[in-house]
């Protein structure tokens, strides 16, 4: 299907011009995005889709165990539905006029960087959106929902201490009933504090944390200052909601030269924020 909204057919490139655009966006962002790492998408479902609806659940108690199955159950009901508006994320950037007329007369690829650096943009906020969220806008993130879990971190620097924040954050979540796989996000300086002897067991803390956390151990510089979270990953607990995943378009031409915007649109759903655990000083 062509989307006509990207105003491609306007913009002074070739096919591969765009190609090479296309390639070096998708490229950047598989390599930065963190959240999209542990997060299910839910979707594509087109750049036309501007909101989105999903329920946000309550404990139901546990299964039943019958012969005939004609116990009573308690089921899976929604606590609350909401309705949640998808944001555009979006970064611009600009082809100079006299660079395509020199890639043209010299019969070379055109220069991409400047895409390459509108996506790395759009990634990192992307990520923010989906650990923070946006306060002016009224969405929530990972580190701010309301309802998780939360704990005070011991000092990483003191060889053990990474290891049983995990341990305790874990069993927080397993008294709340939320049993995994566990995926851990932290921030750079807290990962390198991981890269210790455990004891005396020979081996780096990192490993023994990587045995809880089966979904990974992720390290982004979004998270801000002695910030973690350790999540039970699952769609039944939160995903991301994608309309438009990661696409250039041409704005027009603007003083000759060619501004074009790397966009995406979409929004975390936290349909169980009890998933979360947060950990921060």
């Amino acid at each position: 299907m062509t989307l006509n909204f990207l105003n491609r057919a306007e913009a002074p490139l070739s096919e591969r011009d765009w190609e090479m655009i296309d390639s070096v966006v998708t490229e950047v962002a598989k390599r930065q995005l963190v959240g999209r790492r542990f997060i299910q998408i839910f979707g594509p479902l087109g750049a036309a889709v501007q909101d989105v609806d999903y329920d946000t659940f309550a404990s139901t108690g546990d299964a039943v165990v019958a012969v005939l199955g004609e116990e009573g159950v308690s089921p899976v009901r929604a606590q609350r539905r909401v309705h949640e508006n998808i944001p555009i994320i979006y970064k611009d950037f600009v082809l100079y006029w006299r660079d395509l007329e020199t890639a043209r007369k010299m019969d070379m690829p055109i220069d991409v960087s400047s895409a390459a650096a509108a996506a790395s943009y759009v990634a990192r906020k992307e990520d923010d959106l989906i650990f923070y969220g946006d306060v002016e806008c009224g969405y929530e993130g990972l580190m701010t929902a309301t309802g998780r879990n939360t704990m005070k971190s011991r000092d990483w620097k003191k060889p053990g201490n990474s290891f049983q924040d995990i341990v305790d954050a874990r069993t927080k979540l397993l008294d709340a009933g939320f049993f995994g796989p566990y995926a851990l996000a932290v921030n750079p300086v807290w990962y390198a504090h991981m890269h210790q002897i455990h004891g005396n067991s020979g081996t780096l803390e990192i490993n023994h944390v990587r045995e809880i956390c089966t979904a990974g151990v992720f390290q982004t510089p979004i998270l801000k200052g002695n910030h973690a979270a350790l999540v039970s990953v699952g769609l039944q607990n939160f995903d991301i909601a994608l309309a438009q995943d990661l696409i250039s378009a041409y704005l027009g031409p603007e003083q000759m030269n060619h501004p074009f915007r790397v966009l995406e649109s979409l929004v975390l759903r936290l349909k169980r924020p009890g998933a979360i655990c947060t950990i921060e000083i």
